[in-house]
Parts: C-alpha cells; sequence; structure tokens
C-alpha cells in the first residue's frame, strides 16, 4: 500500500507541475517564480536532512554529482520557466515526455549503451511528427508558440544530459545528498542571475502564485524527488517509465479543467503521436523479446 501511494503520489506531482509552474509566474514574473522556487527548495532540502542528523557527502565524486544535478536543474527549469509564458502548461508535460529519448542518445554516446536499432529510429520519428502536429497547432494559437516548445525541447535536452554525467560520474552517495547538493548548486546559480538581471522582489504576491512557490518549493522540488527514488528502488525501471507516459495525460486534462486551455483533436493527434513514440522507445526491447518468442513458438 506503502508503494502504489508513492507511485501515484509522483504521477500526480508530475502532473500538477506544469501548471504549477505557470501559475507560480502570474504577476510576478517567471525569474522571480524559479529562483525563489530553487532557493527555497535548498533551503528546506538542508534543513531537513539537518534535522535528521543526516550529512551531505564532500568528496570528490559527490562534489562533481553536485555541479551535473546543479547545472541540469538551473538551465532545464530557467528554460521551462521562460517557456511556460508561451504555451499551455499541458503541453510542457507532454513535449518533456520525449525526454528518454534524449537520454537514450547520450548514453549511448556517453555510457556506451545499446545503440539505435529500427524499433527505436521508428519511435523518434513518431515523437518527431507528433512535435510538427504541436508546432503547427502551436502557431495557429500564438506566433510566439514556438518559442514555447523549443525552450521545452531544450530544457529536456539539458535534463537528459545532466542525468547521464550523473550516472557516467556513478558516486556512491545518498539519495538526499544528491538532491540537497544539487540544490544548492542550483540556487547559487540563480541567486548570480537574480542579481545580475536585477530581479525584484514583488511588494505584492498574488494568492495563487504564493502557494504555487511553496508547492513546488516543497512538494515538487523536495517530496517528489524523494518518492521518485523511493519507487525507483522498489519496481522494475519498465514500470517506473509508465509515469511519463500516465503524466502528460493528467496533465493536459489538468490545464483544460483548472485553466481552460484548448484541447482540440489536433493536440490529442499531436499528443498520441509523441507519447506512441516514447512507449516504442521504452518498451522496443521487450517488444522485440515477445516477438521472438512468439517466431520460436510457431516454430
Amino acid at each position: 500500500m506503502q508503494l502504489v501511494t508513492a507511485y501515484i503520489s509522483v504521477v500526480l506531482i508530475w502532473a500538477t507541475t506544469p501548471l504549477a509552474i505557470q501559475w507560480s509566474s502570474e504577476s510576478v514574473g517567471f525569474l522571480f517564480g524559479i529562483s525563489s522556487r530553487m532557493i527555497l527548495g535548498a533551503v528546506i532540502a538542508f534543513s531537513l536532512i539537518t534535522f535528521l542528523g543526516k550529512k551531505i557527502a564532500w568528496n570528490k565524486k559527490a562534489i562533481q554529482t553536485y555541479i551535473a544535478v546543479g547545472l541540469g536543474l538551473f538551465t532545464a527549469m530557467l528554460s521551462v520557466y521562460w517557456s511556460s509564458q508561451f504555451i499551455p502548461s499541458g503541453w510542457i508535460s507532454t513535449i518533456y515526455g520525449i525526454t528518454p529519448v534524449f537520454t537514450g542518445l547520450f548514453a549511448m554516446k556517453l555510457l556506451g549503451e545499446r545503440g539505435l536499432n529500427s524499433f527505436r529510429l521508428f519511435a523518434i520519428v513518431l515523437g518527431i511528427i507528433g512535435l510538427f502536429i504541436m508546432f503547427d497547432t502551436g502557431l495557429k494559437l500564438s506566433p510566439d508558440t514556438g518559442y514555447g516548445i523549443f525552450g521545452v525541447l531544450m530544457s529536456s535536452i539539458f535534463y537528459s544530459l545532466s542525468m547521464v554525467i550523473v550516472k557516467k560520474i556513478n558516486a556512491d552517495i545518498e539519495t538526499y545528498s544528491t538532491m540537497t547538493g544539487g540544490l544548492i548548486v542550483a540556487a547559487i546559480l540563480f541567486l548570480i542571475v537574480w542579481n545580475i538581471f536585477g530581479v525584484e522582489i514583488p511588494t505584492t504576491i498574488p494568492t495563487r502564485a504564493g502557494f504555487s512557490i511553496l508547492y513546488l518549493s516543497i512538494i515538487g522540488s523536495v517530496v517528489g524527488f524523494y518518492l521518485f527514488y523511493f519507487v525507483l528502488k522498489r519496481v522494475e525501471a519498465t514500470r517506473v517509465s509508465l509515469i511519463t507516459l500516465m503524466t502528460p495525460v493528467c496533465a493536459l486534462f489538468l490545464g483544460n479543467i483548472l485553466n481552460n486551455e484548448p484541447l482540440s483533436l489536433q493536440i490529442v493527434i499531436g499528443s498520441a503521436f509523441i507519447l506512441s513514440g516514447l512507449l516504442l522507445f521504452e518498451f522496443e526491447g521487450a517488444i522485440r523479446q515477445r516477438k521472438i518468442i512468439n517466431i520460436e513458438e510457431e516454430l
């Protein structure tokens, strides 16, 4: 029951994050929204592990990991928050669904993992078709939508590269240490950006924006990270991958219901192409194995 609750919680957190990102920037600007989230998240994470009597590792590989995680968070979050100005929140989760494809390509290059085959190439083509459909739909809604789609794709690339680099470093440290160290590095980088661009603290923060920032700082940046790794340690990787298939669907409907975002047939078709490509890319090994078994049974 505890595992099921954690799994469902991760799906809900990831599904609600895009909408919370948009709401957290209302009337305060995206730079204040993301900077305050990362800084609060770092403070909360550090306070929590200090209260629990835990210690952050400071060996060479640990520091390299924190830098990789922090840079990934900084570039990915900055891109996605900027993009949220131009596209519906549900689109963020849908386009982000292509992240495993980028991760697989980086892992092939940097980790020497298995390369592309006909299944995976077909999966990438499906994803690209889906992106073109959504891009075309977006341009009909607003000429600036292309910026949003491009920004989310860049965010996905930055996040994927960061994950693969962390895996390549392969530091033997606890999850709470990785999370806290990465958040501290990201918070420092956002403080620098804050000063460079002269971001001012708003005199008044709308209630919805304030609660969204707190939600993302506590639930999105700390609780969600812990729950994801709690699930990852106890469930097969294939089942964990299903999270990236479920969250875009939930996010699209949440955006439509709670934020009056458009949900046309063309958007549904584009999303279906992207998710179908992701499904093939993630489970091509199982599909090929099943095909081989069926052939052997027929023989």
